[in-house]
């Protein structure tokens, strides 16, 4: 039993299980803040996604060391396996954006999602120095940039209306009672759905003033318009 062990845990698992560790505390640090903000991809998809980039970093350096030392014609890269990494974490960033009618979200979590698979990926190759700064910057990044943009953003928030309405529902309408609120059109899209229906994606720029009740029921006086709602 004690060989047993002793084959399972060699001279480097102390090691991978320390870098194992802090991947998962850096990539958890980033992935938290996603969660605060309501994301998707929130901490434990930010965990696993350091943790296993991490642990296939550490199966590509220390994984194959048998096999190269006992057979002197066997060679291995290892970057071949980080590469697949890197190139295969798209489809996982590409199921968090969102597109729905003028808006598109997700994008930031994204790239948080990338980067953390780059992060799981330096801790597991021992840049303990080189993933803390980075993940020092990516946090800066996602918390104070985010408020430096809203400094240019205030008072021309940018929101996108629903309307699901009949086919027959006059646009001209809906525009002449968005006008008498003084509100800005910004973009204006059409999709057909189901029952006959339509939605139809207003991007307007909302003045904080904006009595949105009074606003929502002027809408919805509206002929042939059956519902109605916001995205922000």
């Amino acid at each position: 039993m004690e060989g047993f062990f002793n084959d399972m845990i060699d001279d480097n698992f102390l090691l991978i299980i320390v870098r194992v560790l802090i991947a998962l505390v850096l990539s958890g640090l980033i992935g938290f803040e996603r969660e605060l903000k309501n994301h998707s991809a929130g901490f434990r998809t930010h965990i696993l996604v350091g943790v296993g980039s991490c642990l296939m970093m550490v199966l590509s350096i220390f994984g194959f060391d048998a096999f190269i030392d006992e057979h002197d014609n066997v060679r291995f890269d290892p970057a071949r396996i980080p590469s697949y990494v890197i190139s295969g974490i798209g489809f996982l960033g590409a199921g968090t954006i969102i597109v729905y009618g003028g808006t598109i979200r997700g994008l930031t979590t994204a790239a948080s999602i990338w980067a953390v698979a780059g992060l799981g990926l330096v801790v597991g190759v021992g840049m303990y120095a080189t993933a803390l700064f980075t993940t020092i910057l990516i946090l800066l990044s996602l918390v104070f940039l985010n408020n430096f943009e809203n400094l240019f953003r205030k008072g021309h928030k940018s929101t996108v209306i629903e309307i699901v309405a009949l086919p027959n529902l006059a646009i001209h309408e809906i525009v002449s009672v968005i006008e008498t609120f003084h509100v800005t059109i910004k973009k204006v899209e059409i999709v057909k759905v189901e029952n006959d229906l339509r939605s139809i994606f207003i991007k307007i720029e909302r003045d904080k003033n904006l009595d949105q009740i009074s606003f929502f029921e002027a809408l919805s006086q509206v002929n042939n318009v059956k519902n109605i709602s916001e995205r922000t």
